[in-house]
């Protein structure tokens, strides 16, 4: 029998609360279906008071999928499958690890299914995560938008870690989390449907991502610049999104599929640390 889980919506479509279940204990069988059909329910999972040291974060990506190691980022000294998602006290003003809207490695061939946070150590106030829901934007993109990227491809590339989309060399970054850079590998081009289905659900959602999109197929970067800006614009709309304050404790599961994600880099002068692990994805399906 699946067991009934207790959801509290943090928005009418996206992201809920989950409470009454302890991830430091054996997972079941049940209780991963159930986790699965949640988070593609509702996309991002919020569970507070977790404390999950790194076995048990593991053992909690596994049920909803193997783990992966994404390219281009070191990982933790712990432990190979786990990305320590830190920013030093003394390190300011500088951009930070996930400070754009984005889906994660949406340029790979097989994306990302999803991810986890553990949250170890936060700064008093600030560094919230925003989340937005894809599903809900495609639903409610306007007539001309979605004649333009219905059945259309997006051209990908791992821009940031490339050569021909790389950032500035004097770019401020943080020395905490390693990122390759100047792989001109990672400028090779792929396509993936714009509209994506989820493999359980079924529903279609957008699949463009800020970072990585470079052009939308059959057209040139400098024709795609204009459309992508309105996609973006309607994608990231706050009726699309939440916002997540951390607590400790606090661990969080979201669908790299159907997503954006933006990390907010307001908190200048404290610590924050976070574990995360991801799970790997399939080829996107078309729409």
């Amino acid at each position: 029998m699946t067991p009934d889980l207790a959801l509290e919506p943090v928005t009418p479509r996206l992201g809920a609360r989950l409470t009454g279940i302890d991830l430091k204990q054996p997972i079941s069988v049940s209780l991963a279906a159930a986790l699965r059909a949640a988070l593609a329910e509702r996309l991002v999972l919020f569970l507070p008071g977790q404390f999950l040291d790194i076995p048990a974060l593991k053992r909690a990506t596994a049920a909803f999928g193997p783990l992966l190691r994404v390219p281009y980022i070191a990982p933790s000294p712990e432990d190979p499958d786990v990305v320590a998602v830190l920013k030093e006290a003394d390190e300011t003003r500088i951009s930070t690890f996930g400070g754009d809207w984005h889906s994660d490695f949406s340029f790979l061939a097989e994306p990302p299914g999803g991810s986890l946070l553990q949250a170890v150590d936060l700064p008093p106030v600030g560094g919230d995560t925003l989340w937005a829901d894809q599903a809900t934007a495609w639903a409610t993109l306007p007539d001309d938008l979605r004649a333009l990227v219905a059945g259309r491809r997006a051209i990908q590339t791992g821009a940031p870690y490339g050569v021909t989309h790389a950032p500035a060399a004097d770019t401020a970054t943080s020395r905490s989390i390693r990122i390759a850079r100047g792989d001109p590998e990672a400028d090779r081009e792929r396509a993936h449907p714009a509209v994506r289905r989820h493999p359980d659900s079924g529903r279609a959602a957008l699949f463009l991502n800020p970072i990585y999109t470079i052009r939308l197929d059959g057209m040139s970067e400098a024709e795609s610049a204009p459309v992508l800006a309105r996609l973006y614009a309607h994608m990231t709309r706050p009726e699309f999104c939440c916002r997540h304050r951390w607590r400790p404790g606090d661990l969080v599961i979201w669908d790299n599929r159907m997503t954006l994600h933006f990390a907010v880099n307001d908190y200048d002068g404290h610590r924050r640390l976070l574990w995360r692990t991801t799970f790997a994805g399939e080829a996107p399906i078309p729409a």
